[in-house]
């Protein structure tokens, strides 16, 4: 244990402390889907959302292994245990080749959140894409990683590379915030690698041009997620999320400048963060064609 390390507990502690204070009046939830009825229903990323809004981090959890377990799609089980916490990652590995494109969707949430568009929705479109490679096999060799505890600062990200290293990693993605906005941006993209041409190159391929489409944006101060474990141990890797174009300003400024922009807007912030660590974290705030928008993305990434 190092001092980054309690850094991490201290900052998880004050993430979850804080969304409890905030969500504390919070209503109600809604009645979960049973995971047989989602099982038995459609695999689109929006359909997939179901798996997971509105359970409790222990029982998103078990919803993942079942799901794979009821497709018979072979997948690895890490769990692991620090002072910090507890959880279970699950891993499946496609395709062949050289080291693999790991491509990361975080099964946890904050207390009193359904945790839909964080991040529910990013586990259904990883599952809606496995579901299509189960049938053909990628041409390139891919892993997909369902971590635990991303909201403890990516703690199964880190237990991962701690226990299982990263030289078979040639890039990575984690999805965050998958569901809001018609274009896509590519964060913590601080320096030019080839990796991060490979993934524009992807992008504009695709019709999402640079600035309209797709955004890449540097190190973000505040908010992380699981792709800066594997960042740390030297591995090209970037946050991955959907945002609407006419906020980018506004996004810019909240992102960079959180507690500056929170005094100008007030109460404001600008979407995908409107319902962010909120009750208002629902699939009924999700847009399809976004979660579809990624899909597409990722799939294009992976063939090319």
């Amino acid at each position: 244990m190092g001092w980054r390390d309690v850094g991490f507990f201290l900052r998880g502690r004050l993430s979850r402390t804080l969304a409890r204070t905030l969500n504390r009046h919070a209503p109600p939830p809604a009645p979960v889907a049973p995971v047989a009825d989602v099982l038995r229903g459609p695999v689109t990323p929006l359909a997939l959302t179901r798996l997971l809004e509105g359970r409790d981090n222990a029982a998103r959890q078990a919803a993942v292994a079942r799901w794979l377990d009821a497709r018979g799609i072979p997948f690895h089980r890490h769990r692991f245990t620090t002072f910090e916490g507890a959880g279970e990652n699950f891993a499946v590995d496609l395709g062949a080749g050289g080291p693999a494109l790991l491509l990361i969707a975080h099964h946890d949430a904050v207390p009193k959140s359904p945790g839909a568009n964080d991040n529910a929705a990013a586990v259904g479109i990883l599952l809606s894409l496995l579901a299509r490679w189960s049938a053909h096999e990628p041409r390139g060799r891919v892993r997909l990683l369902f971590s635990a505890c991303e909201e403890i600062g990516y703690l199964g990200s880190r237990a991962w590379v701690r226990e299982r290293g990263v030289g078979d990693v040639r890039g990575v993605l984690s999805l965050e915030l998958p569901g809001v906005g018609d274009s896509l941006a590519v964060w913590d993209a601080g320096e030019r690698t080839p990796f991060l041409d490979r993934v524009r190159g992807t992008l504009e391929d695709l019709g999402l041009r640079a600035d309209e489409g797709h955004h890449v944006v540097g190190r973000i101060p505040v908010f992380g997620s699981d792709h800066r474990a594997f960042a740390t141990a030297g591995v090209a890797a970037y946050g991955f999320t959907s945002v609407p174009a006419g906020e980018a300003s506004a996004l810019r400024e909240f992102v960079f400048h959180p507690v500056r922009a929170a005094v100008r807007a007030g109460v404001r912030r600008p979407p995908p963060f409107d319902t962010y660590h909120t009750p208002r974290d629902t699939a009924a705030t999700l847009d399809p064609r976004a979660l579809d928008r990624m899909a597409a993305a990722l799939a294009a990434l992976v063939e090319s």
